[in-house]
C-alpha cells in the first residue's frame, strides 16, 4: 500500500466516485506509481480514497474512468492570468523592449473590466488545460479573486507593487492578502507581491519579509530571473539576487522565486539552508523565445529546493497550458545537461505534482491523490492514435499526451469540466465583450508607461 492508498473503502456515502481509472499516486518516497483499476472517492471536497477496492457503498455523482488516467491537478506556480489580453501583441523584441515599449505601456490601459474578462479567460484556458491551482501576481487583484471565485479554481494571489508607488503599492497588497486569504470557501490563499529585487527597494523588502513572517504569508517574487541580471546586480550591489532576498530577510519566511534562471551556485547554500521555505517557478517555453538560459533545476533540486512548473504570462509564453510545460522541462533539462537519464518521465511527472504543490507553499493539501488531499484531479483520455500503443505510461503522458486529451477537470470535488466540456465559463460572452476593447488595450501612443525595465 502506498502513502495514496487506503484500507478497503467501506459501504459509505461519497459526494463524488472515479471508477475503472488509472490513478497516478506517489509511494512513501514520493516516486511516481500507477494503479489500474483504481476507484478514487471524494466526500466533502477531499479525497477519502485511491484503490483498487471494488466500492459498494452510493455516491452522489459517478464517473467512469475507463481508459483514463486520473492525476492530481496541475498546478501553475507563476502566472499573470490577465495578460492573455496582450497574448501574440508582443512578440520578437528584445527584453527591454518587450516591458518598456510594449507591456508596461499598454497595461497603463488596464480597467478592473478589463481585468475580469481577461482572468475569464484565463481561468477557461486553465481548466480546460487541467489546471485546478495557479498562482498569480497582478493588478487589481480583487477582480482577479472574484474570477477565481465564480468560475470554482483554487488560486494564491498576490498584487503586484513597486517601490515607485511608495507606500500605497505595499499597503495595498497586504491589505488584499489579509481580506481575502481563505476566501472562496478556502480556495484562495494569498500572497504578498514585491514585484522584483530591482523594482523594489530593500525598505520595502524588509517591510514585506516582516509581513510574510508576522502573517504567515507567502513572498511571491521575480528574482535572479536571467544571468545578465544577475551579473548587472553584482556590479551595482556587489551581491547576487538571491543575496539580496537573504540579506532583507525575505528568504528567512515562506517564499515563492519566479524563474530563477540567474540562481549561481554560491546562491544555491542560501537557498538550501530555507529547505521547506522557498519554491521556485519555471517557465521554460518563454526562456527559449527569447534565446535565454532556463532554471538551473538540477542544483536546486539538489539543495532540496523545490521547483515547479509554470507557464507566466500568455503574452511572453502564449498559453497558459502547464502541460506543455510539463514537457518542454523534461527536453530542455535533458538538453542543457547534456544527460538523457535526468529529468525523467517520472521525475517531471512528480514536479508537476509534488514539487509545485511545495513550490507554492501547498504541500499536503494539493499535487497527490493521497486520502485527506483537496480533491483536484483531471482525467486524461488516452484512445487517441497519438497515444497508443502505452508502452511506458509515464513516458506516454509526458511525451505523447497533449492537454487537448484532458477530458475531466475537478477542483475540490467539483468539476469544471466535463467531456470536454467547460460548465463555468461562457467563453464565447467573454469574447464579445472584450473583442472590443483590444485596439484600445495595445495603444501605445499615449506614451506612458506603470514602470521602467533597466536589466
Amino acid at each position: 500500500m502506498t502513502r495514496n492508498e487506503s484500507a478497503s473503502p467501506p459501504d459509505i456515502a461519497v459526494d463524488l466516485a472515479i471508477t475503472n481509472v488509472t490513478a497516478l499516486l506517489h509511494d512513501e518516497a514520493g516516486a511516481v506509481r500507477f494503479l489500474p483499476g483504481a476507484t478514487i472517492l471524494v466526500r466533502d471536497g477531499l479525497i477519502v480514497s485511491a484503490s483498487a477496492d471494488r466500492f459498494t457503498g452510493s455516491s452522489t455523482q459517478q464517473i467512469d474512468g475507463r481508459g483514463q488516467v486520473a492525476m492530481p491537478g496541475l498546478i501553475n506556480c507563476h502566472s499573470h492570468s490577465p495578460m492573455v489580453m496582450f497574448r501574440g501583441a508582443a512578440e520578437d523584441v528584445s527584453s527591454s523592449d518587450w516591458f518598456n515599449k510594449k507591456i508596461w505601456p499598454m497595461e497603463v490601459n488596464l480597467t478592473e473590466s478589463d481585468v475580469t474578462l481577461g482572468t475569464r479567460l484565463a481561468c477557461a484556458e486553465m481548466i480546460a488545460s487541467g489546471t485546478t491551482t495557479f498562482a498569480d501576481h497582478y493588478f487589481m487583484m480583487d477582480a482577479i479573486a472574484d474570477v477565481v471565485a465564480e468560475t470554482g479554481l483554487r488560486a494564491n494571489l498576490g498584487w503586484t507593487f513597486f517601490s515607485s508607488e511608495g507606500a500605497a503599492g505595499f499597503d495595498r497588497g497586504l491589505a488584499f492578502a489579509l481580506e481575502r486569504n481563505g476566501s472562496a470557501a478556502g480556495r484562495i490563499t494569498t500572497s504578498l507581491a514585491p514585484h522584483a529585487d530591482y523594482t523594489v527597494n530593500d525598505d520595502d523588502l524588509r517591510r514585506t519579509a516582516a509581513a510574510g513572517l508576522e502573517h504567515d504569508l507567502l513572498v511571491h517574487i521575480h528574482a535572479a530571473e536571467s544571468r545578465i541580471q544577475t551579473r548587472q546586480t553584482r556590479a551595482l550591489r556587489g551581491i547576487s539576487p538571491i543575496q539580496v532576498l537573504e540579506e532583507t530577510g525575505i528568504l528567512a519566511g515562506r517564499t515563492l522565486i519566479a524563474h530563477g534562471k540567474g540562481i549561481v551556485p554560491e546562491d544555491l547554500p542560501l537557498l538550501a539552508a530555507a529547505r521547506g521555505r522557498v519554491g521556485v517557478g519555471s517557465a521554460p517555453k518563454g526562456y527559449l523565445k527569447v534565446g535565454e538560459e532556463t532554471t538551473p533545476i538540477r542544483g536546486l533540486v539538489s539543495a532540496g529546493v523545490a521547483v515547479g512548473l509554470a507557464t507566466d504570462g500568455a503574452a511572453s509564453n502564449n498559453t497558459l497550458d502547464v502541460w506543455e510545460s510539463m514537457m518542454m522541462t523534461s527536453l530542455v533539462q535533458k538538453y542543457v545537461e547534456q544527460d538523457e537519464l535526468w529529468m525523467t518521465a517520472r521525475q517531471v511527472l512528480g514536479i508537476a505534482t509534488l514539487g509545485s504543490a511545495a513550490a507554492i507553499g501547498l504541500a499536503g493539501v494539493v499535487g497527490s491523490l493521497a486520502p485527506g488531499h483537496q480533491a483536484d484531479i483531471i482525467l486524461i483520455d488516452l484512445s487517441g492514435p497519438h497515444t497508443r500503443p502505452v508502452h511506458d505510461l509515464a513516458a506516454t503522458l509526458v511525451y505523447s499526451a497533449r492537454s487537448a486529451d484532458i477530458s475531466t477537470s475537478i477542483v475540490a470535488g467539483t468539476v469544471l469540466m466535463a467531456d470536454r466540456s467547460l460548465l463555468t465559463v461562457d467563453v464565447p460572452a467573454v469574447m464579445r465583450e472584450l473583442d472590443p476593447r483590444l485596439a484600445e488595450l495595445t495603444d501605445i501612443s499615449h506614451g506612458k508607461s506603470i514602470q521602467g525595465y533597466g536589466f
